[in-house]
């Protein structure tokens, strides 16, 4: 999954668009082997402020629209906390929503249902601009697995399709260092009962800079690589990723190397 920040605030610069340049960044992450292109429009990095709603729908809705029309068959999400950008979104051609707060607000959890649409249910201690203000857990990976499968679970109480249901632990969303690593390590806990498909987002995250001591986002693709390759080994089903083709490469090369044997 691609990412499209359309905000001048996102924490990697290098992620940052103008809406005249999303459309074209989006086109060329399909291309590059992306399978959906996520689009927000509120950042909601660590201590980051929530944008009025009106400018969020002004900057999310025509990109979502023009990429839709450029590309019908394109798989597009929309990062967004707020039901009425969701609603938007759906009507412009997304697919998906993509809610960072869980689906916090009944509002978002109704629209889910009405429209049937798929969904990304990421689980976030606090809010953006106090969740990393001394985050605990006393079990972490059990703490956020209850959590996300709580809330899958009664979405499909009330008749959603399970298959239409992806979790994210919400990697850097309320987290030290230390429950971040455990996510990573804990992905099979997460799945369920209805085992869930799992989408991770450790793309050009602090944490890269914890283990490496590298210090702007910019240098933190060869950490985030490393972070990717071991979520595939233990079956993630979906990484969301500043850098398509680099992401695509490895995927490509974890493929072969995870291929049986040709006989000759």
């Amino acid at each position: 999954m691609g990412i499209i920040n359309l905000t001048p605030d996102s924490f990697h610069a290098a992620s940052r668009v103008s809406s005249s340049d999303a459309v074209k960044r989006g086109l060329a992450m399909w291309e590059a082997g992306g399978s959906w292109v996520d689009i927000g429009g509120e950042s909601t990095r660590p201590n980051a402020d929530p944008v009025p709603l009106e400018q969020e729908l002004q900057r999310v809705i025509p990109v979502i629209a023009e990429m839709h029309d450029s590309n019908p068959n394109g798989p597009i999400s929309v990062d967004t906390r707020r039901p009425e950008v969701a609603a938007a979104a759906l009507d412009a051609g997304a697919a998906m929503i993509n809610d960072v707060s869980g689906l916090r607000d009944p509002a978002m959890f109704d629209l889910v249902l009405e429209r049937g649409a798929a969904v990304c249910i990421m689980h976030m201690q606090g809010e953006p601009r106090t969740m990393q203000a001394e985050p605990h857990y006393d079990d972490c990976i059990t703490e956020v697995a209850s959590s996300l499968n709580e809330t899958a679970e009664r979405l499909v109480a009330s008749g959603h399709p399970a298959e239409l249901i992806l979790l994210d632990p919400g990697i850097g969303f309320g987290k030290l260092l230390e429950h971040n690593l455990e996510l990573l390590r804990g992905v099979d806990a997460l799945r369920g009962v209805h085992r869930f498909p799992i989408m991770f987002g450790t793309s050009r995250k602090s944490m890269i800079s914890q283990l490496t001591g590298v210090a702007g986002s910019e240098d933190r693709l060869a950490g985030t690589l490393a972070t990717a390759a071991q979520a595939q080994s233990q079956g993630v089903d979906m990484l969301r990723v500043h850098d398509i083709e680099e992401h695509a490469e490895l995927s490509a090369v974890l493929a072969a190397l995870s291929s049986p044997r040709r006989k000759r």
